[in-house]
């Protein structure tokens, strides 16, 4: 394959230009035409731009080249050169896939159940508590249940009335270790806390992020807790392999990018299973992502006006959640977790609504 600078010097002779007239449609120094041609040089954005006009580069060569030289030029200092390009490859073609996710295009059994999602949350918003004593007891028991199974997933062992006793009643349950006591105690701060926060008309940032993960954690690991993991870290079971933390900073910044972007575009219920399995793949912590993208994931479906949504933790659906999660970051197939999500969306306000 030909390099960006033989490119150049090619498409330069075979149309006849001269140099000078290459400076004169373009203002381009002669000397850094010459740099660029031998390769010394990386032509600017600018100047590649103009160079592609002069050369009617209409089939985007040019700009291929030009691209893979900045990449190339910016990994081959690293001694882990290739795996950051098998790395940055996959990502590419990850975004790619998510890019064209948008409801417009989903499939029409996926179209179909977010039709059946606004009709029934049109239902649960006329069927709403009418006082606060009823909605603080839906809220008490969801939660509960939404603290118990997000731990449960993650191999805590607490059963479901355990973990109300050590959260409502601040008992110690014998033959349980500290960590998974905190754990629940964590958890349902947490859940206070994105409540809280859609209450205030808080949006989805780094900062509320770091805040729901340092709760999580909280005198479980505090040195930890709230901060980007600084360590390689793969997740037991899963083909998948999370990026090297050199490159989180720019992966986590692009997550963000991709919030705002499709706040306003993608239906939430996709958007809010989105960034939880983006937040997952990314794995941007040493610890504590599971936990803390299923409540990324519930921030984003109450400040849209949907219930607690739990994923259950026994052995089948915790199966099903990994295998969903698998076809995303393996596959670039968002389709099945988007279903998995749908449905216990859809399972949550049909729970509401019978309690109501």
């Amino acid at each position: 394959m030909e390099t960006l600078h033989q490119e150049l010097k090619k498409l330069r002779v075979q149309q006849g230009w001269k140099m000078n007239d290459i400076v004169a449609n373009t203002g381009i120094d002669q000397g850094l035409l010459s740099k660029y041609e031998s390769g010394t040089r990386t032509p600017s954005e600018k100047h590649i731009e103009k160079l592609i006009t002069v050369f009617q580069d209409t089939n985007g060569q040019l700009r291929k080249l030009w691209l893979a030289e900045k990449i190339a030029r910016i990994v081959y200092q690293y001694p882990d050169s290739a795996e950051i390009l098998s790395v940055a490859e996959s990502r590419v073609e990850y975004l790619v896939s998510n890019q064209v996710l948008k409801t417009p295009s989903i499939p029409e059994n996926i179209q179909s159940k977010l039709e059946e999602l606004t009709e029934l949350k049109n239902t649960w918003n006329l069927h709403k508590p009418l006082n606060n004593t009823q909605l603080n007891k839906l809220k008490s028991y969801f939660n509960l249940e939404n603290t118990f199974e997000s731990n449960k997933i993650e191999g805590n062992t607490l059963t479901f009335q355990e973990t109300h006793l050590v959260v409502n009643e601040g008992i110690t349950i014998g033959g349980k270790s500290m960590r998974e006591h905190l754990e629940a105690i964590n958890h349902s701060e947490a859940i206070d806390f994105i409540e809280d926060l859609v209450t205030g008309k808080e949006d989805f940032n780094k900062r509320t992020l770091l805040e729901i993960h340092r709760l999580i954690l909280k005198s479980i690991d505090n040195e930890n807790a709230g901060k980007y993991r600084t360590v390689p870290v793969r997740i037991s079971g899963s083909r998948h392999e999370p990026p090297q933390p050199y490159l989180l900073d720019k992966m986590m910044e692009d997550y963000f990018i991709h919030y705002e972007h499709q706040k306003k575009r993608l239906h939430p219920v996709l958007l809010a299973a989105e960034m939880h399995e983006r937040l997952v793949s990314i794995h941007p912590f040493i610890d504590g992502n599971g936990r803390t993208s299923r409540l990324v994931m519930n921030f984003i479906l109450l400040k849209h006006g949907y219930t607690v949504t739990s994923l259950k933790g026994d052995l089948n659906s915790r199966m099903a959640y990994y295998k969903a999660l698998e076809e995303v970051q393996v596959n670039n197939d968002a389709t099945v977790f988007y279903d998995l999500i749908i449905q216990e969306v859809i399972g949550s306000l049909n729970a509401h609504l019978k309690m109501v």
